[in-house]
């Protein structure tokens, strides 16, 4: 472990941002907004920050997972935005888009409404074998109820609506909303969505580790990474001292986009789940700063040229693991043209550790400010801590911003239009 956390945070390459007044003075601001953080979580106003504590519903995640685990061989996830997003990242640690390890169901998230997508679902997959977990923390997701009840349609044809009921779980938040009617129409199980906890927030809850622990991760260890996380910065001395805090300041120091890159396939949904979470928390009132998620080596060759010489208005995160060594070997008497001997007893990891070094050296020579946060290992602990320390910086920027990150204004009147738009095709 990199000193007390699975992942240490290295700004020596934005000293020409860290040094300065603007980051100086954000970082002393935030020192309220860690202030209000402990005040949150001593009085349990912020579910949230509770969380990684808690162990109470494991049992129950663990037990409707073994359910779907032995009753399926494949598990379709219906939600969007933060009730699809969390679990995808979680469930790139055991699915690298060839199936996951061992015996566990192959999980399927479907987060759009595209109609060429869901037939080819229904041409793919034996219903009879598939099981449904549909998620909304309001009930009440367009989308999700869409896809819902047109799932529900090819089970009951599949199987019948009498024998549905254990094909399927449900995860809204009590109260009367059509998601949970549907579900005691059907006699599908629910689970409650706390109500005090944000979709995009609730990776760790159990619309997140529901779909994990039917792949075959450990919850446990996913919240203890968040919980070491938490518990360093809740006991913070000084803002300098929490990793979150320093990384809220420097955005908002510098104002700039804020590039995610991670050198890991694993790590891709990861920063589309940072997407959402730094878009629809910050971008208010005029404020904000664009997310853009990006993945490495992949991304050297797609973006790079812009980061490097286009417009200098980027902040960049750059994650890695520790690759170098790992993965085959390129075998040295199968390198016949001396042009690639450098690449001879070389391995994959190899080429990946030298790459991500070589990008964060020559954007840093370019003179663009790049933030890295280096893991020993990718794994639940890991991705728990990554998780906590974004949701946490996102919150202290809110807070150095003066938006409220727990809220989207702006998306209702799309919502509203969508449904006008739907009534007003029978008129016409």
């Amino acid at each position: 472990m990199l000193g007390d956390l699975p992942y240490r945070q290295d700004l020596s390459r934005c000293s020409g941002v860290a040094g300065g007044a603007a980051f100086e003075q954000a970082l002393a601001a935030a020192g309220e907004g860690l202030a209000a953080l402990r005040r949150a979580h001593d009085d349990g106003s912020l579910p949230l920050l509770r969380l990684p504590e808690s162990q109470g519903d494991l049992a129950m995640i663990e037990a409707r997972a073994e359910h779907h685990r032995e009753h399926a061989d494949d598990v379709v996830v219906l939600g969007t935005g933060g009730s699809s997003l969390g679990g995808q990242a979680l469930y790139a640690l055991a699915d690298s888009g060839f199936g996951p390890s061992g015996d566990s169901p192959r999980l399927h998230f479907l987060d759009n409404i595209d109609p060429h997508t869901f037939d080819h679902l229904f041409r793919s997959l034996d219903l009879a074998r598939t099981d449904f977990l549909a998620i909304s923390k309001s009930g009440g997701t367009a989308e999700t109820l869409l896809q819902f009840l047109v799932c529900l349609e090819a089970l009951a044809d599949r199987v019948g609506r009498e024998n549905a009921g254990p094909h399927v779980t449900v995860i809204a938040e009590p109260g009367a909303n059509p998601l949970r009617a549907l579900a005691g129409s059907w006699g599908f199980t629910v689970i409650d969505h706390d109500p005090g906890i944000g979709g995009r927030y609730a990776a760790l809850t159990p619309v997140g580790l529901l779909p994990a622990v039917i792949a075959g991760l450990d919850p446990a260890a996913l919240r203890e990474g968040a919980h070491q996380v938490l518990h360093r910065t809740l006991n913070a001395r000084t803002p300098g001292a929490s990793d979150p805090a320093l990384g809220a300041a420097l955005n908002v120091a510098t104002g700039r986009s804020a590039v995610l890159m991670a050198y890991a396939d694993r790590l891709l949904p990861f920063t589309l789940w940072f997407r959402q979470l730094w878009a629809e928390s910050l971008g208010k009132d005029g404020k904000g700063t664009l997310p853009v998620p990006a993945t490495g080596a992949v991304d050297q060759h797609s973006q790079l040229q812009l980061y490097l010489d286009g417009p200098d208005d980027k902040l960049f995160t750059v994650v890695t693991a520790e690759s170098a060594g790992r993965g085959r070997i390129v075998p040295p008497a199968l390198v016949e043209d001396e042009r690639l001997e450098w690449l001879a007893g070389r391995s994959m990891g190899d080429l990946l550790d030298a790459e991500a070094r070589a990008t964060v050296e020559t954007l840093a020579a370019r003179g663009r400010p790049v933030r890295q946060l280096l893991l020993e290992r990718i794994d639940e602990t890991a991705l728990g801590a990554l998780m906590m320390h974004f949701m946490l910086e996102t919150i202290l920027a809110a807070h150095l911003l003066a938006v409220d990150p727990f809220d989207q204004p702006a998306v209702e009147q799309g919502k509203v239009l969508a449904r006008d738009y739907l009534r007003a095709m029978d008129r016409r």
